[in-house]
């Protein structure tokens, strides 16, 4: 085989660390940021935390006047990246060289220039839902608390702790009476090997005693009569509303009521009153002790009206307070070459990339909230049924971004409104033509779906096919399988399972 040498020309791309740091910034949640930036202050010594960023920030000029009844305060414009493509940019700013001999100013603002202005007033909204969160005790501890204050025989309590153990969140009893019984083996107890079916179903009556009532249940329609023969006996319609739930809970969950008047040979008034008692008791006893954490939400922009004009800040919350220790910076100048100023140097390279990509993150997002503000004002004003459709590549023409930048950038970034807390997300949505020839969001066709419902006659529910002919009298054109889809979306059950007895 014959050697040779040749050159070829070619092009190819290549992600240079700092735009991989770039990129990956831009696509962190609000926590994954703050976690970051932790690890990034542990490991980079010329970072360090701004203890008095609050003291700079800067304020809101009422004045301006960016759009007719919209504004935002990201700082000076000149802030914001100005490119074809956000990864094109970030390439061109943070791969700038570095001389031998760093220049190095009293204040390092000009790296990272200032920190948007402060959130709205606490009246307004809370930009912290989780500052107030109170750890309750559980279910089972509550249940266990109880146990402890109640006379028993020691077999008598291991066989209620037993049965405790197999309660699950919901307070039913996950479990039967004879798996119970197989479990039941104490070396210190042998009395338990005496214990029969009986004598634990006694004791679940005395646990079922505890609170909240209807624990312990073995079944939905048992959970329902315990709670009932809790109730006071002169409590109106009770012996009406035992024996409906005690024999015929099936037609009452399929809501029949035709067959329930029959049966019970009640008026149909008075059948309402019976069943508005079933309703005001608890299916899920132990829901109130569900101590599953919740994902608390902090939001990284924040929307407001204030004059007249809809204003968009970064939330202050969310920012990162950190910047260059000025006193090692300064060692670059005063340092010998060698292994030291090599590391001050390198990490003070590093620390002012990381800051550089900080501010092109929140640069980026304030300007792409900004925008998607900006086209969903009518949102802000009237509600869902008022969203228009959007897609990402309309907000990406108009920031002038790539799609994929547009996807990163609202992915897990949340928008606090007057309305409540939304996934930047949520304003992205597909469109529906209409009848004079324009276009409805189906966020906005979810929106009516649910209010015609809230508001339809309870006794005669609308069916899909009736939304639909309501939707087209909107000049919104939908099939009734689209209706449905979206009605199934909202987690709305159907018309005969919406029906209900006045």
């Amino acid at each position: 085989m014959k050697q040779s040498l040749s050159m070829k020309l070619g092009q190819q791309l290549k992600m240079t660390p700092q735009l991989q740091q770039a990129i990956k910034l831009l696509q962190l949640s609000a926590m994954e940021l703050s976690q970051e930036i932790q690890t990034t202050l542990d490991s980079n010594p010329l970072l360090e935390v701004e203890e008095d960023w609050g003291d700079n920030l800067p304020e809101v000029d009422d004045n301006t006047d960016d759009y007719d009844n919209f504004a935002s305060d990201p700082g000076p414009a000149d802030d914001f990246p100005d490119p074809q493509d956000l990864e094109q940019d970030l390439g061109s700013q943070l791969s700038e060289p570095m001389g031998e001999t760093l220049q190095v100013d009293s204040s390092w603002e000009d790296v990272y220039p200032q920190a948007p202005a402060p959130g709205p007033a606490s009246g307004d909204f809370d930009l912290d839902p989780g500052a107030n969160n109170v750890s309750d005790p559980s279910l089972i501890d509550h249940l266990l608390w109880q146990l402890n204050l109640t006379p028993m025989a020691p077999s008598d309590r291991v066989v209620a702790m037993a049965i405790i153990d197999a309660i699950d969140t919901d307070g039913m009893l996950s479990t039967s009476i004879e798996e119970i019984r197989t479990t039941l083996y104490e070396p210190n107890l042998p009395e338990l090997e005496q214990v029969s079916t009986q004598d634990i179903t006694n004791i679940l009556e005395r646990v079922q005693q505890f609170d909240p009532i209807g624990v312990g249940a073995r079944n939905l329609q048992e959970c329902l009569l315990l709670q009932l023969i809790q109730l006071d006996p002169a409590t109106k319609w009770l012996s009406e509303a035992v024996n409906i739930v005690d024999q015929h809970l099936d037609l009452l969950g399929a809501k029949d009521f035709a067959n329930l008047v029959k049966r019970t040979r009640l008026p149909e008034s008075q059948l309402g009153e019976i069943v508005a008692l079933i309703r005001t008791l608890q299916p899920r006893p132990g829901a109130a002790f569900d101590t599953a954490d919740s994902d608390f939400v902090l939001p990284d922009v924040v929307v407001r009206k204030h004059n007249n004009r809809w204003l968009v800040e970064l939330n202050p919350e969310t920012l990162p307070k950190v910047r260059i220790n000025d006193t090692y910076a300064g060692y670059v100048k005063n340092l010998s070459s060698g292994a030291d100023k090599d590391f001050i140097k390198d990490n003070l390279q590093e620390a002012r990339w990381f800051l550089k990509s900080l501010q092109t993150r929140h640069d980026t997002l304030l300007k792409v909230a900004t925008k998607i503000v900006e086209v969903q004002q009518d949102f802000l004003e009237h509600g869902p049924e008022a969203m228009k459709p959007l897609i990402l590549a309309d907000i990406a023409e108009q920031v002038e971004l790539h799609e994929s930048t547009i996807s990163r950038v609202t992915n897990r970034k949340y928008l606090a409104t007057p309305r409540g807390l939304y996934e930047l997300k949520y304003f992205f949505s597909s469109h529906v033509s209409s009848a004079s020839g324009g276009e409805v969001s189906s966020t906005a066709i979810r929106a009516i779906i649910k209010k015609l419902t809230a508001e339809e006659n309870p006794r005669k529910p609308l069916s899909d096919s009736k939304i639909a002919v309501i939707l087209q009298e909107q000049n919104i054109t939908v099939a009734r399988r689209t209706v449905a889809k979206y009605r199934e979306s909202l987690s709305i059950p159907p018309s005969n399972e919406r029906k209900q007895l006045i």
